[in-house]
């Protein structure tokens, strides 16, 4: 399954309520570092049925950006029981991102 698009509107369905661990990739199209983690990030979300992945575009939701104080992106965050369990700021290899899950 490829990563899903998380907005205001379905975060608490999608992340909240979630029964897996969530990693959610908060990203922007103009941003270089981002556009480098996407590929794996969709790769993890292709790879993983044991998780959730999505995707928050930082400049159609600005307010799941403030509500999670996402100051720089790509910013990675890693949901469990509807809470953060695991925060990564910066581009970050496959590898460093699935350490964040497992």
């Amino acid at each position: 399954m490829s990563a899903i698009h998380i907005t205001k509107e379905n975060f608490q369905e999608l992340v909240v309520n979630a029964e897996k661990k969530v990693l959610v990739d908060f990203w922007a199209p103009w941003c270089g570092p981002c556009r480098m983690v996407l590929p794996v990030v969709e790769e993890i979300a292709e790879e993983r049925e044991d998780i959730v992945v999505g995707k928050v575009n930082v400049d159609e939701q600005p307010e799941l950006a403030n509500q999670f104080g996402v100051m720089t992106i790509p910013t990675l965050i890693v949901f469990e029981n509807g809470q953060e369990a695991v925060r990564s700021v910066g581009a970050k290899n496959k590898k460093a991102i699935l350490s964040m899950i497992d």
